[in-house]
């Protein structure tokens, strides 16, 4: 049994907890987006016959990607950066365990779109006991460390576990059949735990990073943007799940408002002399850009009655913010925990504006100006521009989870 044991000790992927989780990933971002572009291409494209899932589509699209990839990303963030800001380590085999759980997760789901609702509940049910053994972990973490000052922390945990909740209200949707569990899902995936942990996490590393690259400039977190965007987010989502969407603009421009002022004092202008700075500002800028399409959006129903951007906004915030985002900071981490410079490479800048350039498609396929067969066409097309800028970002870092450390410190 040592050697065994001493195998698995040595294998990179397990020696540190962002290895195994961004690996997973990793995996999980292709496979959800080429079975996307795949749905897509039968859907609209006329390309595939005789697919049919389990699942309701839209709804699946949904979990796969708000609750069944980031977690990965997230996990792997904060299960790195967590025990460095608290001092204690994270346990290998807590790492492990949650990461082979989300894993084993969404493959069951994937079974279960192809042959049946119950398998994949239990996906479902599998990647949810993964997720709550990172956020034990994560917990665990926070009791034990020494007394300190522990807000980020505290703030995230409350956070992954809205998210929890909102994917066991998923599960809960394919118990009861009642639809409404699962568009309350859907809302608090975005509104009560993705928006707030990227933001969360935006306002405690962006001026650090910022700082440490740009000469005079203090790591400045005004407390008060903080509590205004998650308040912001907690009001959206109240308002969508009321079906109040003309009035969105009330909490989506003072959001706007808000994300503008803390890039602005973080060093927007000057961030562009550092790629790997410059992607976080600029993602943040698509956060922007996502609050101003919803405030449009929501002014024209009031206005007129009329939804005239349909989903752009969301698919802005998700390609724009979340997926931009998770490029620029996993590229830090992967690069700074494998003894690489921190700096990003064209391939990366590349794959980085690849996520502005699929939103831009994807704002087109919603336009109603756009002939109906331009915009059908379109869907299955920034899909694939997902897939391939996603898949090339992958083909570049997915290596170095399998390999030591390049400065042959651990970890």
């Amino acid at each position: 049994m040592a050697p065994a044991s001493a195998g698995l000790r040595t294998f990179q992927p397990f020696v540190a907890p962002h290895r195994i989780l961004f690996l997973g990933g990793a995996m999980q971002a292709l496979a959800a987006l080429v079975w996307w572009f795949v749905d897509l291409g039968a859907r609209y494209g006329g390309w595939f016959s005789g697919l049919q899932w389990s699942v309701p589509t839209p709804w699946a699209h949904a979990w796969l990607l708000a609750f069944g990839l980031f977690p990965f990303f997230i996990f792997g963030f904060l299960l790195t950066a967590v025990p460095n800001w608290l001092g204690i380590p994270p346990r290998r085999s807590a790492y492990i365990a949650a990461a082979l759980l989300l894993i084993a997760g969404v493959a069951t789901f994937y079974a279960g779109l192809a042959t049946s609702a119950r398998v994949a509940a239990l996906g479902v049910l599998l990647h949810l006991a993964g997720w709550g053994t990172g956020l034990y972990e994560l917990m665990r973490i926070l009791v034990t460390s020494p007394p300190s000052d522990k807000r980020y922390p505290r703030l995230i945990l409350v956070e992954l576990a809205l998210g929890w909740s909102g994917s066991a209200l998923f599960l809960a949707w394919f118990a009861s059949d009642i639809a409404f569990l699962a568009v309350l899902s859907r809302k608090i995936g975005i509104w009560l735990f993705l928006l707030p942990i990227f933001f969360t996490v935006s306002h405690r590393m962006v001026p650090y990073f910022a700082s440490r690259v740009i000469d005079g400039l203090a790591p400045v977190r005004p407390r008060w943007a903080l509590r205004a965007m998650l308040a912001g987010a907690a009001l959206h989502g109240i308002l969508e799940v009321a079906g109040a969407d003309r009035w969105l603009w009330i909490v989506d421009l003072p959001m706007l408002a808000t994300v503008v002022h803390a890039t602005l004092i973080w060093g927007f202008t000057r961030c562009f002399r550092a790629r790997l700075l410059a992607v976080l500002h600029l993602s943040l800028a698509g956060l922007a850009g996502a609050l101003l399409l919803y405030a449009v959006q929501s002014l024209a129903l009031l206005a007129s009655g009329d939804s005239i951007l349909g989903t752009a906004p969301l698919h802005t915030m998700t390609l724009c913010y979340f997926s931009a985002m998770v490029i620029g900071m996993v590229s830090r981490v992967s690069l700074g925990h494998s003894g690489r410079p921190l700096t990003a490479d064209n391939l990366t800048w590349t794959c980085f504006w690849g996520m502005f350039a699929t939103a831009a498609l994807r704002i087109v396929a919603e336009l109603e100006f756009v002939p109906a067969e331009v915009r059908v066409r379109l869907m299955p097309v920034a899909a694939l521009s997902w897939l391939v800028f996603f898949g090339a970002w992958a083909w570049r870092y997915v290596p170095m989870y399998f390999q030591p450390r390049e400065d042959g410190a651990p970890g």
